[in-house]
């Protein structure tokens, strides 16, 4: 059976106020490895000022200089960043090795939040998403109607992180923080087992305007991407150099293993006037340099449209009303950029206007999927707002500008 050594993770908070918190991971290797651990560190809100990889294909050794917040929950980053380590077992030669039938996890049981409130006030979903963001229950589908009396019905289709949410008891607790939160305004609450028509995540089949289906992204004098493969006989060089964003070195490692390309050694960090320089050593899946023009070509191509734009945003007219488009890139593994639902909320929420409806699908463009969010924001609201003051404000929050 395997196991992880107590030291695998090892969080070591700033002793000086301003200076960053380090994480080093320590564990065998996997394909994908540092997407997985660069998502939970953006789930948590956290961002990465510079990192160093070194694995030699069997085990790795990572490191993160990540700025922290106050309110960061560190043991509980510690064993969320645990999970995603491969477990090992002992070999004849007491060299431990990474086990490959644990990973590919099962993907967790979806359930349905459902509640009725009596009152629609600004930022509402945003506090229910933030209630359900410190639970660690991560929303999957949203839809939200409001009532012409001014009623709420939130339906929120969640996984939970901790596996829990089958209980009585962290079902209660469910209930109670949210309950808490809205006060005598909660009608009812009910939570149950999501059917299947959810968990397979059907296809949006609503009209998505080009602005989020076009994959062509311009130049962009902000990122630069090439490759090198003269500087190693066994590695092809991939550089970097863009402007920051959050989820950066995620958007990096996220695209690297759709490719299924490994990283033998990287280094990336926050240098001046906003600017980020990543240097990553690759090679293909099956040990070999990127030597075809084809595939570089691909690779530089996608790298650069993930990290000039990664979301796509778009606000429009939807008869007399105003939708606000977010789409989110779906990972192969199926799983979209955490906290995207959060962020639009506080950025709706910042700007004094109601959302009338929430819809979140995914969505076939071209050969890829999207996680799509549609929102409704009410009439009187968003009739006083710039629309480009609207998408401005939703980017901003979403890129952490």
């Amino acid at each position: 059976m395997g196991f992880l050594y107590d030291d695998a993770v090892v969080i070591k908070e700033p002793q000086t106020p301003g200076d960053n918190t380090l994480i080093t991971v320590n564990c065998p290797d996997k394909t994908g490895l540092g997407c997985d651990l660069c998502r939970i560190i953006l789930l948590f809100g956290l961002s990465i000022a510079k990192g160093d990889v070194s694995t030699d294909g069997k085990w790795c050794y990572l490191v993160f200089w990540v700025v922290g917040k106050p309110t960061t929950r560190w043991y509980l980053l510690r064993e969320r960043l645990l999970e995603v380590c491969p477990p090992c077992t002992p070999a004849l030669s007491e060299i431990f090795y990474f086990r490959p039938e644990f990973q590919q996890p099962k993907p967790p049981k979806v359930f349905l939040l459902k509640f009725w409130c009596t009152f629609d006030r600004k930022g509402l979903l945003h506090d229910v998403t933030k209630v359900l963001y410190e639970l660690e229950l991560t929303v999957k589908r949203v839809k939200v109607f409001t009532a012409p009396d001014g009623r709420v019905m939130d339906l929120m289709f969640v996984t939970d992180t901790r596996e829990l949410l089958h209980t009585t008891n962290r079902q209660e607790e469910t209930k109670g923080q949210l309950s808490a939160m809205l006060g005598e305004n909660m009608i009812s609450f009910e939570i149950e087992l999501a059917g299947p028509g959810v968990t397979d995540n059907p296809q949006g089949s609503a009209f998505l305007p080009p602005a989020i289906t076009d994959d062509t992204f311009g130049t962009s004098d902000c990122v630069s991407v090439t490759v090198d493969n003269e500087l190693s006989r066994s590695h092809t060089l991939v550089r970097i150099v863009c402007q920051d964003h959050k989820g950066l070195i995620y958007d990096i490692m996220r695209t690297l293993k759709d490719y299924n390309i490994q990283t033998s050694y990287g280094r990336f960090s926050s240098k001046a006037k906003e600017s980020f320089e990543v240097d990553l050593f690759i090679m293909q899946v099956e040990g070999k340099k990127l030597l075809d023009p084809e595939k570089q070509k691909a690779l530089c191509t996608r790298l650069k449209m993930e990290l000039v734009r990664p979301l796509r945003v778009e606000v429009m007219s939807r008869g007399p009303d105003t939708e606000l488009l977010v789409a989110n890139p779906v990972e192969l593994a199926g799983r979209g950029r955490p906290l995207v639902f959060y962020d639009i909320t506080l950025a709706i929420t910042s700007l004094s206007i109601r959302i009338f409806s929430v819809e979140i699908a995914r969505h076939r463009i071209d050969d890829r999927e999207w996680e799509v969010y549609r929102v409704l924001l009410d009439e009187g609201d968003a009739a006083l707002v710039p629309r480009s003051l609207i998408r401005e404000r939703v980017v901003k929050n979403l890129m952490g500008w």
